[in-house]
């Protein structure tokens, strides 16, 4: 079975992975998603379009760029898992966020979207055999596994819950 000791993945992303302690990539997703949504359902109404400083996201905002960097994510694994070797672009976050407008959308439906994106990533990863989840591509001139962008998704959305937490609340 594979599990987190077989994780292939740049530097950079090993910030959310370490956030992440369980070895099963699903099961991970599974429980990130409980505590993903249980901090959506704490935020209060009048904290949604809240930026603690100047120059940062409002809590819509980053909700946005999680469902956004989410689905970009699972295409990695999925283009990787498909054993299609065209090397994938990286993505500026900062600018798919000052193009999402994010600000007049509705938050039910931020939310309900967050749910269907992450639904779709927990089937991806559960439909993986372990062969696929070990095949390595590139992205962002950058090697990488499938399996490991599983486990970006859960710790990239745990990271953005500690900070709403500790910035927005």
């Amino acid at each position: 079975m594979a599990t987190r000791k077989d994780v292939i993945a740049a530097e950079y992303f090993q910030r959310y992975i370490s956030l992440i302690k369980e070895d099963n990539v699903v099961k991970a997703l599974k429980k990130n998603t409980k505590q993903f949504r249980k901090m959506l359902d704490s935020i209060p109404k009048r904290k949604i379009d809240y930026a603690y400083a100047d120059g940062k996201w409002t809590i819509k905002q980053l909700l946005q760029h999680v469902i956004d960097a989410e689905r970009v994510f699972a295409y990695r694994a999925l283009t990787f898992s498909r054993k299609d070797a065209t090397p994938l672009p990286g993505f500026d976050e900062n600018q798919w966020a000052d193009h999402a407008e994010a600000g007049r959308r509705r938050w039910t439906d931020l939310i309900n979207e967050f749910k269907a994106v992450r639904k779709s990533t927990e089937l991806l990863f559960e439909s993986l055999t372990d062969d696929q989840l070990l095949t390595a591509g590139t992205a962002g001139n950058h090697p990488g596994n499938a399996l490991a962008f599983g486990f970006i998704c859960a710790g990239h959305a745990l990271h953005h819950l500690r900070i709403v937490k500790e910035r927005y609340l």
